[in-house]
């Protein structure tokens, strides 16, 4: 029987239950005002501000980025994750155990808690997702990760080769291995097809993908938490910022991802619209890919120093971001994270740039070839670009969109120079991990200190021994210019007047709405 949702009834105050179900049985076409109250009261759209990506869509090919959990936070469910007030928090996992020697975590499933197919989530289907995953922790969690075992259907343990403190951390939140898929369903359909048509255990299921234009989920009343008060959520790709805010001005969407500049600026004066900006977890930071070639001018510490010292932070700041971005000189973890170190501010002196120039044997400067970047961030490096430019560091913006980028980015493909802005959950050995130790996802080259400090802060159960190695490996970082540290990003967007809650900022840390489930529209 379809469903009538509450909204859809109060619409209609004057129809009867026996009327509602006699048009539904007509189909669509005679019932053209609940489509209309569907798709108007009861949902919410937002103008995102890069593609969206199949890939996303499943969480055993996730990679080290926080894009993919926009969707995974509606789509799926994991064991325990990153909420409100509490990370990692209890979700599938109703409970967890770690043993006193490390070696073991057993989690309890909770019960009622099933996919949206009906089935229920079962510590088969852990098991199975864990399996499966192949994301940017693939290697480091089999590694470490000696057995997974189902001991009941509510109960699955996890033993591992080693101690290893870290490892609810990139269960949790630095990967995706613990967003849990129906091991049957995949099974059925392939890796293609759940892509195709998903199904999860999460607040929203799936509806349709129109790439390049449009995803749509719809509220699964029987999730486990509560039932969302939004029937439907949209996700409409404008990756023009120009056009996305028209778009909110004009109500055509509720929530505009990434608004910067000038245009963030006209959201504070626009009648009905609220500006919500937020320190994230994404330090922004550039890259010197051939640092490691000693042909390579970057080579040259002086060089990398140059390219810092040429950034004027607090113009850019101020200019893209109204002043709300962090400038902490940290170039990968950010402030929020367990573990972080503050290094000293980064200054802006293009005339010491020039002098370390000279000095390393560019009087006149150089070629620095291409300067890469996500497209959605091209503003932040054309701004980048002319305090280098204005020291003699020539280099061409090569914006990409942000698959590809990332795509080319982790097979290490991208030269010269990348900006990057990381993003994932975890603390600073997950960002440690990932950045600068030999066999990280973003990893072109390091040095062998950092990897032996690296491996021993990874077995050192003492909390305060284990914070100053990780200490010491942010300070080398810093020390030796692996990177140049822009910003910590406050990411800024527009709300609509008919948004009530609209999650910015519930999960510490996350630059997107979440949880989908808090989400209201005002007066509900």
């Amino acid at each position: 029987m379809t469903e009538v949702s509450a909204p859809e009834r109060d619409a209609f105050p004057e129809l009867t239950r026996r009327h509602v179900l006699a048009l539904l049985a007509l189909g669509p076409a005679a019932t053209p005002g609940f489509a209309a109250a569907a798709g108007g009261a009861s949902q919410l759209t937002w103008g995102v501000h890069v593609s969206l990506a199949p890939t996303w869509f499943d969480p055993a090919e996730v990679s080290g980025i926080i894009t993919a959990f926009m969707v995974l936070y509606a789509l799926h469910d994991a064991m325990v994750k990153p909420m409100p007030g509490q990370s990692p928090a209890p979700s599938l996992a109703e409970t967890w155990t770690a043993s006193a020697d490390g070696l073991t975590y057993d989690f309890v499933l909770r019960q009622g808690a099933n996919f949206h197919n009906g089935d229920a989530v079962t510590a088969d289907d852990v098991r199975f997702s864990f399996e499966r995953y192949r994301g940017a922790s693939h290697e480091l969690l089999k590694d470490r990760v000696a057995a997974v075992e189902v001991t009941d259907p509510r109960h699955v343990r996890f033993k591992l080769k080693q101690p290893w403190p870290d490892f609810l951390t990139f269960y949790a939140s630095a990967s995706a291995a613990g967003w849990i898929v129906p091991r049957k369903y995949v099974e059925k359909v392939g890796d293609e097809g759940f892509k195709k048509a998903p199904v999860g255990a999460g607040p929203y299921r799936f509806v349709s993908f129109t790439p390049g234009v449009e995803l749509i989920f719809e509220a699964f009343n029987q999730y486990w938490r509560k039932p969302p008060s939004v029937h439907r959520l949209t996700f409409k790709v404008i990756p023009e910022e120009s056009t996305r805010l028209a778009a909110l001005k004009r109500g055509e969407i509720d929530i505009a991802y990434s608004i910067r500049g000038e245009l963030a600026a006209g959201v504070q004066q626009a009648p009905g619209l609220t500006l919500k900006p937020a320190v994230v977890q994404a330090p922004f930071c550039l890259y010197f890919a051939d640092q490691w070639d000693a042909k390579s001018p970057w080579h040259d510490e002086r060089v990398r120093r140059a390219a810092s010292l040429a950034i004027d932070r607090k113009g850019i700041n101020d200019a893209l971001t109204l002043g709300y971005s962090l400038i902490s000189g940290n170039p990968f973890v950010p402030d929020n994270f367990e573990f972080y170190w503050q290094p000293p501010t980064p200054i802006y002196d293009s005339e010491k740039a020039k002098q370390l120039l000279t000095e390393a044997g560019y009087p006149k400067g150089f070629d620095a070839g291409d300067y890469n970047c996500d497209s959605s961030y091209a503003n932040v490096g054309e701004a980048v670009l002319d305090g280098l430019r204005a020291v003699g560091i020539r280099a061409r913006l090569r914006p990409i969109e942000r698959v590809a980028f990332l795509k080319a980015y982790t097979e290490k493909t991208l030269n010269n120079i990348i900006q990057a802005g990381p993003g994932a959950f975890g603390n600073a050995a997950t960002r440690l991990e990932a950045q600068v130790v030999t066999g990280g996802v973003f990893v072109y080259g390091t040095y062998p200190d950092i990897d032996a400090l690296y491996r021993e802060q990874a077995v050192e159960l003492n909390r305060a021994k284990r914070e100053a190695i990780l200490h010491r490996m942010q300070q080398i970082v810093y020390e030796r210019t692996i990177y140049a540290p822009i910003w910590q990003l406050a990411f800024i967007n527009g709300v609509g007047p008919r948004v009530g809650e609209s999650g910015f900022g519930l999960i510490a840390g996350f630059p997107y709405t979440a949880p989908y489930e808090d989400l209201t529209l005002k007066g509900s």
